[in-house]
Parts: C-alpha cells; sequence; structure tokens
C-alpha cells in the first residue's frame, strides 16, 4: 500500500507539473483550440439528444405507477399490497444496475452500456404490456429499473466526455431536465390511455435511442483509455467538427491518460485510499444529502402529502409534474454562466424554504390554526421544493459524479455513487410514511435541515468546476487533496518521468 501512495503521489505531481507546463507555455495554443473546438456541433447535439432519450425513459418509470395503478388493480385484480411490491421493486432493480454500471460502462463502453440497459427496459415494457398477473408485472418492473440504474451513470457521464469544457455542464444538466419531461409527460398521456398503452408508449424512447446508437460517436476519453488511437482521433474530430484545431484537447487527454496508465487498473477497493477522498466524500455525499433532503419521498408520496393537508391531489401532483420542468431549462441555460456551486447553493437554500413552509403549514393544522390557509401553504412549500430541487439539486450531483473521478476509477466510483443514490432514495421512500404518521410537520423540518446541511457541505468541500476539462478537474482535486493534508509530505520530492513529447498536428 505504501509504494502504491508513493506511485500516486508520482502520478499527481507528474499532473500538477503538465498543468503548470500547459498554463505557463501553451496558453496561446490552448485558447486557439478553446475558440476553434468549444462549439455545439450538430454531432454533439445529437449525441447528447440521443443520450438524454435514456433520460427520458428514467422519467417515465419514475411516473408510470401513478397514473396505472387504478387501471392495473382493475383489471387484474391485484390487491394493494401487491401493487406496493410492483411500485418498490423498481428501485430493488435500480441498485442492482448501478452495482454494475460502472464496469459495464468501461467493459462495453458507453454507447453500448446504453445500448444494453435500453434492451431491458424495451422487455420490461413488454412485460408489463403483456402481463396477467403480479409476477410478470413484477419481473418487468424489475428489468426496467435495472436498465434505469445502468443509465443513471452512463449518460451523464457519457455526455461529460463528449462535450467541449464551455458547454459540459449545460449539456449535462439536460439529463435532468429530460427526466422531468419524462415524468410529467407520462403523468399526462397516462390520464387519456390505459395502463397497457401507457406501458405500450414507454417503450418508444428506449427504441430511439438503440436506434440513435448506430449514428453517433464512442466517447473519445473512453477509447484513449482503452488504446483505441485511431478511433480516439476520428471520434474527437468528428465530435468537435472537420475543421477544428483538436490538437490541444487530444494532447491533454492522450498524456492524462498515458499517466493514469501508469497506476493498476483501478480496483473498488482502490476507491478508499487518501488519494480518493476528497472525489469520494463529494460523490458519496452530494447524492446522500440529496436523496435525504426529501427528494424521491416527495415526489413519490405527494398525493398523500395533499390529501393530508386537503388540498386537490389532482392540482397538486400535476403542478408537481410541471414545476420542475421551467426550473431544469433555466438550469441548462445558466449553468456554465452561473457555476455548479452557486446553482447547488441556491437550490438547497430553495429546498430549506419549500420544507420550512410545508413543515410550518402543518405544524399549524396541528395546532388548528389558519385552517382555512394552510392547504394552499402546503402547496406553495411543495412547488418551492420541487422547483427549486430542479434547478440544481436535480441534476449537478450526477454531472459532478461524471466530472471529478479520474478515467481510471470512474467505474467503480460511479457504480457506488449511483448505488449509494438508489439505496438513499429506497430508505427514504420507505420511511417517509413512517415519519409522516409520527409528525407531518416534523418530517419536513427534518428535510429542512438536511438541506442546510446540503449548503454548507456545498461551501465548505464541493469545487467549482466550470470551464476546465476533465483533465484540469483532476489535477485540481489532487491538489485540494494535498491542501488538506493528503500528500502533503514529500509531494514536491516524488516525480516521474512521462512522455510530453509534442505529437504532430492531425491531418
Amino acid at each position: 500500500m505504501e509504494r502504491k501512495d508513493i506511485e500516486d503521489r508520482d502520478i499527481t505531481s507528474s499532473l500538477l507539473a503538465k498543468e503548470n507546463l500547459d498554463t505557463n507555455g501553451a496558453s496561446s495554443s490552448r485558447n486557439v483550440a478553446a475558440k476553434s473546438g468549444g462549439a455545439a456541433t450538430a454531432t454533439v447535439v445529437f449525441s447528447t439528444f440521443i443520450a438524454v432519450c435514456g433520460s427520458y425513459v428514467f422519467g417515465a418509470a419514475i411516473g408510470y405507477s401513478s397514473p396505472a395503478m387504478s387501471g392495473i388493480m382493475e383489471d387484474l385484480g391485484i390487491s394493494l399490497a401487491q401493487f406496493s411490491v410492483f411500485g418498490s421493486v423498481m428501485t430493488v432493480g435500480a441498485m442492482l444496475g448501478a452495482t454494475f454500471s460502472g464496469r459495464i460502462a468501461d467493459l462495453l463502453g458507453r454507447r453500448w452500456a446504453m445500448g444494453l440497459s435500453e434492451i431491458s427496459c424495451v422487455v420490461g415494457w413488454l412485460a408489463i404490456m403483456f402481463s396477467e398477473g403480479a409476477w410478470s408485472l413484477d419481473l418487468g418492473r424489475l428489468l426496467i429499473g435495472c436498465g434505469v440504474g445502468l443509465l443513471s451513470y452512463v449518460v451523464p457521464v457519457y455526455i461529460a466526455e463528449i462535450t467541449p469544457k464551455s458547454l459540459r455542464g449545460g449539456f449535462t444538466t439536460a439529463h435532468q431536465f429530460m427526466l422531468s419531461v419524462g415524468l410529467a409527460l407520462t403523468y399526462f398521456i397516462g390520464t387519456v390511455v390505459n395502463w397497457r398503452t401507457l406501458a405500450l408508449i414507454g417503450t418508444i424512447p428506449s427504441l430511439v435511442q438503440l436506434v440513435g446508437l448506430f449514428f453517433i460517436p464512442e466517447s473519445p476519453r473512453w477509447l484513449a483509455k482503452f488504446g483505441e488511437e485511431k478511433d480516439f482521433e476520428a471520434s474527437l474530430r468528428r465530435l468537435r467538427g472537420e475543421d477544428a484545431d483538436i490538437f490541444q484537447e487530444a494532447t491533454e487527454i492522450r498524456d492524462y491518460t498515458e499517466a493514469l496508465q501508469q497506476l493498476p487498473e483501478g480496483r473498488f477497493l482502490d476507491l478508499f485510499q487518501r488519494i480518493y477522498a476528497h472525489s469520494l466524500i463529494i460523490g458519496v455525499g452530494i447524492m446522500i444529502l440529496q436523496q435525504f433532503g426529501g427528494a424521491n419521498g416527495i415526489v413519490f408520496y405527494a398525493s398523500s402529502i395533499f390529501k393530508l393537508a386537503g388540498f386537490s391531489t389532482e392540482v397538486g401532483t400535476t403542478a408537481m409534474a410541471v414545476a420542475q420542468i421551467p426550473t431544469s431549462i433555466l438550469s441548462v441555460i445558466i449553468m456554465d454562466k452561473a457555476g455548479r456551486k452557486p446553482l447547488l447553493m441556491v437550490s438547497a437554500v430553495g429546498t430549506c424554504l419549500g420544507c420550512l413552509i410545508t413543515g410550518l403549514s402543518f405544524l399549524l393544522q396541528d395546532y388548528q390554526l389558519w385552517k382555512e390557509v394552510t392547504p394552499m401553504l402546503v402547496f406553495v412549500g411543495t412547488l418551492v421544493y420541487n422547483g427549486s430541487f430542479g434547478l440544481g439539486l436535480a441534476g449537478i450531483p450526477w454531472l459532478i459524479m461524471s466530472e471529478i473521478f479520474p478515467l481510471n476509477m470512474k467505474g467503480s466510483a460511479g457504480s457506488l455513487v449511483s448505488l449509494v443514490n438508489w439505496l438513499s432514495s429506497w430508505i427514504v421512500s420507505y420511511i417517509f410514511n413512517f415519519l409522516m404518521e409520527w409528525s407531518s410537520a416534523g418530517t419536513f423540518f427534518i428535510f429542512a435541515s438536511i438541506s442546510g446541511l446540503t449548503v454548507l457541505f456545498v461551501t465548505k468541500l464541493v469545487p467549482e468546476t466550470k470551464g476546465q476539462t476533465l483533465e484540469e478537474i483532476q489535477t485540481t482535486m489532487n491538489r485540494c487533496s494535498t491542501r488538506t493534508g493528503i500528500h502533503q509530505d514529500n509531494l514536491k520530492d516524488n516525480s516521474i518521468n512521462i512522455d510530453l513529447q509534442k505529437h504532430e498536428p492531425f491531418s
């Protein structure tokens, strides 16, 4: 382990030295590259659209059970307990998919990992559509969950790896926007069609993505990691445009990948070494805070919240489905201008405020005060929460997860972070009703407190990654580690010789 730490310190020193070399000796070349390769080409836009079709599937899977509930129970004669199993088994499948998501994405590549997940989703939707009993419903829902668990990791990672640094934030946040659209449209369509037709409609975005995968390039960073030099160059040129100067970006990716290859292939237990402590704390911490701040508990049980408050469940759930869309659009537009950190902080403050309003409303109801006003206050509080959540906390944790881990550890780290997210989601959704029975006001005050902790967590630990390449973020994260005492001793005394010779410009 000591030898491994020395090697890690060597890599860190080399990368920091390379960053200084690039800053001092090649700034003009970098500026030219940024101007020529930083635009949103048609290939980047189309590739992102195909990727976020998976995000739509994610949202559709979450939104399916609510409008389908009454029809399934009536047509198949299943009990409420059996339907509860159907509703919750998707989370179990998502945890399974998340557990292997990083390894699958590393072995198959980002594109075909998305393809595998969509095959699982299509089979799942068809199993639900043709179901005549509870077992086939549960099997279909489980398969959809497995696909969604894989998609939740690979979609933001793929988008982050193909987009220019100046556009990465907005494009990756489109993942959350399409998730919100999928959820809302599934809810609306479910009010006018039966549950079998709704399941059939669920296959459409999956099939669109499956076909589209044949027409989009693989992640150039994944290709570089596995030594596919020609395909790496072709993929990067296709993404940046035939006339773009990709020399600087290609050299940076190649040199960083070569440096990482000095280390053994990352294993799961390697994640817990000190060099990755900062990244791991951020990735796992932000996912835990996202879910324990109420996220899926409030969304899954919105109708029961409004019913308890005495507000129209139909109006309330419809408004909640819509509320996240405009703020998600705003997040996409301003992400690369405002930055990740400010949006996360504003989002956390907004969710804290929303929970405080809702908790105060239930507290007033407990004391039989302002009985005419409290239902509307609950409605306003949940809308403030959901809108604020869509602005940052919904999508930015997945964006940060895709940025902060190096290629040699991204598979293991992505699996762990995704699993933590889904496990936290299951815990919150499971205990939510018990908490509400204990104290509806207390439940939302707990969520408000966790949102407040999120503000402190983001302020103290989360770095701003706006405008940096993925390789620059890694050197920054390592530097942050040294500032907290990791590898501080002897960091300057260790170095390795990495071939940084200039490659011939691509023709």
